[in-house]
């Protein structure tokens, strides 16, 4: 018989346990599952290509991003690290793949690119030890969509000890509605169904200007659709969003 909750952490492992396997997925037991995703590079995934986000391109060629430190959460093959890098930033990439790094850090050998540390693991266990903040910028590019609603409050923690005051939170994330993707289920039903996350949760507008209502909202938009031979990543069924901290 388990009666051994003490703790908020105990209970959002409880939580965690209601979303397995899929919940693994961006913890570090979920490392596995993500080597195998990225080992076949050749796989039509749009977001193996080269190509930093439109939206992130767009707020530093209008000045919104200005440089400094950043972040970059579930980096996946290193895309928008490098840009950042590459535009005079200090950049931290975190993802739980280690082939995914690995691939990530060919990418920055070929391109030359130095002022970037690529880090394997879970950023809510690496943060501060090998995540040190203050960042000026913390980007999101897909991770945020793929945790259980309970680890918003991790999230959201992560945020209050790694971002700067005055920095910038930069995400992107799956759209509910027309043209969107991800789950439209309720917070509710994904406990009350037990039927894990189906790939990722769509959110409305609202829901993430109530989820971070604690930043400033500076942009909240659809990303726009970019052609192939485009130099710029953009899906249309993604949310774009830039909040300020005060």
């Amino acid at each position: 018989m388990d009666r051994d909750i003490r703790t908020v952490d105990d209970v959002l492992t409880l939580l965690d346990g209601l979303f397995a396997p899929e919940a693994d997925r961006w913890t570090g037991r979920g490392a596995d599952w993500w080597d195998d995703f990225y080992t076949d590079r050749c796989r039509p995934v749009p977001f193996f290509v080269a190509r930093p986000d439109e939206n992130l391109v767009s707020a530093v060629e209008r000045g919104l991003l200005g440089g400094g430190r950043a972040l970059d959460l579930g980096c996946g093959p290193g895309r928008n690290a490098l840009y950042l890098a590459e535009r005079g930033f200090d950049v931290d990439a975190v993802d739980l793949s280690a082939t995914a790094v690995d691939w990530a850090r060919e990418r920055a050998r070929a391109t030359g690119t130095e002022n970037v540390r690529f880090l394997r693991g879970d950023a809510f266990a690496l943060a501060g030890s090998d995540l040190t903040g203050p960042y000026d910028l913390v980007y999101d590019s897909g991770c945020f969509h793929h945790l259980p609603p309970h680890r918003r409050v991790s999230y959201l923690a992560l945020l209050e000890q790694l971002l700067a005051p005055g920095g910038h939170f930069g995400l992107t994330c799956f759209a509910a509605g027309d043209g969107g993707m991800g789950s439209e289920l309720s917070d509710t039903d994904f406990y009350r169904e037990g039927a894990g996350l189906r790939g990722g949760l769509a959110y409305p507008p609202e829901a993430l200007r109530g989820i971070f209502s604690g930043l400033t909202e500076l942009e909240l938009r659809r990303m726009r659709d970019e052609p192939e031979d485009s130099e710029r990543f953009g899906k249309s069924f993604l949310w774009t969003a830039l909040f300020r901290r005060a």
